[in-house]
């Protein structure tokens, strides 16, 4: 019986790029995977003939041998390359180790580590609250961060002082173990040593044979002019130490900004609402603004002003990060009502009342409500 295609088992065209290929795989091994085809008693040699397929096509080599000269150039039997020949191998599961994860994730939740069972540090968050004034000008902190230090003891060996680790005797220092199930074969972490590759007989009396131990350290962060709520600072390596002489993680400092008691922030810009006497917004004057430097603004407020109404001051804003340039300040009058009036004052306004109120006083209020009038009229024709 011939054999199919190589690019039509896997579904895919022969200009199919690597990426292509290897989803199209990891599609397929999961529809035919015979652990979850029990009924299907040709389950396995399908799912066998797919991890053939993409055992050739995704070597560049391989592939162009096939695509050459089709399936006489991968025949063990004729020479090729072969799934019996020296460059292949008949334990099919080492086809798929790439995308092994991807489809049916990390056995036991291993974590990956590097030469001699080094296992990188875990990176760190700090939160810092720093006022707006702090954003503005940029500063420098002093932090002081709970985190694991490399014992110095040891020196992350993890062992006492003349003694070195072993190597382990389980998985005779790969850091794995094999285990077969059902027809194929899976990795997982040596239960022994933990995936090290290496056990200590002879721990350090500071760390235990941790190689490590927590500690607080001080630090301190420059933070720059600009920034905003919500932005991080990585500090490369000042996470906790890494395990086995592994490199250490990183530390994330992330930036919150605490809400300012007379500036308002969106982005560069800011935002400052100052109530104005009524007297004053009728008859125009000014008012001295402040601004996020502690200086002070002069703003003229023209007669017959209204709440909302906003002035622009350029370049009163806050520093855009890691640029040269500004933003504004805008002012938002507020107008006030008074209370807690005199006789007399009340008596003064009323006569305004009596004399003074026309359409012109108060056009806002006029429009408003003869729209409520044809409003009205509407809904009762």
């Amino acid at each position: 019986m011939s054999k199919r295609d190589y690019y039509d088992l896997l579904g895919v065209s022969r200009g199919a790029s690597a990426d292509e290929m290897k989803k199209a795989f990891r599609q397929k091994a999961k529809v035919l995977h015979p652990d979850r085809n029990r009924d299907n008693p040709d389950a396995e040699a399908q799912f066998k003939e797919v991890n053939e397929a993409y055992d050739i096509l995704k070597d560049p080599q391989k592939r162009a041998a096939y695509d050459q000269f089709g399936h006489a150039a991968v025949d063990g039997s004729n020479g090729g390359f072969g799934q019996r020949g020296g460059g292949g191998s008949s334990d099919f599961s080492s086809a798929f180790a790439d995308v092994f994860d991807d489809l049916f994730g990390q056995f036991g939740g291993r974590q990956r580590g590097g030469q001699g069972g080094q296992v990188r540090g875990a990176d760190l968050r700090y939160n810092l609250a720093i006022s707006l004034e702090d954003a503005y000008k940029g500063k420098q902190s002093t932090i002081r961060v709970p985190t694991a230090v490399t014992c110095d003891s040891c020196s992350g060996s993890g062992a006492e002082a003349g003694a070195q680790p072993e190597t382990c005797s389980t998985c005779a220092g790969h850091g794995k173990v094999r285990a077969q199930q059902g027809f194929f074969t899976i990795e997982r972490s040596c239960p022994t040593c933990g995936g090290r590759g290496q056990v200590i007989t002879n721990p350090c009396n500071a760390c235990n044979g941790a190689g490590r131990k927590r500690e607080e350290r001080t630090l301190n962060v420059q933070i720059p002019k600009g920034v905003e709520d919500g932005n991080r600072i990585r500090l490369a390596g000042e996470g906790e130490a890494g395990m086995m002489g592994g490199p250490p993680g990183d530390l994330y400092i992330f930036i919150d900004i605490n809400p300012h008691s007379i500036f308002r922030r969106e982005g560069p810009d800011l935002f400052c609402r100052i109530p104005v006497p009524m007297d004053l917004a009728a008859l125009g004057g000014h008012i001295e603004a402040p601004t996020i430097d502690g200086g002070r603004a002069r703003v003229a407020i023209p007669a017959g002003a209204q709440s909302g109404k906003q002035f622009r001051l350029r370049g009163k804003g806050m520093p855009v990060l890691r640029q040269n340039r500004e933003g504004d300040l805008y002012i938002e009058v507020g107008v006030e009502t008074p209370t807690n009036l005199t006789k007399r004052q009340k008596e003064l306004l009323e006569e305004f009342r009596t004399i003074g109120e026309t359409t012109a006083n108060s056009p806002e209020s006029d429009g408003f409500f003869s729209q409520v009038k044809e409003f009205w009229g509407r809904m009762t024709s």
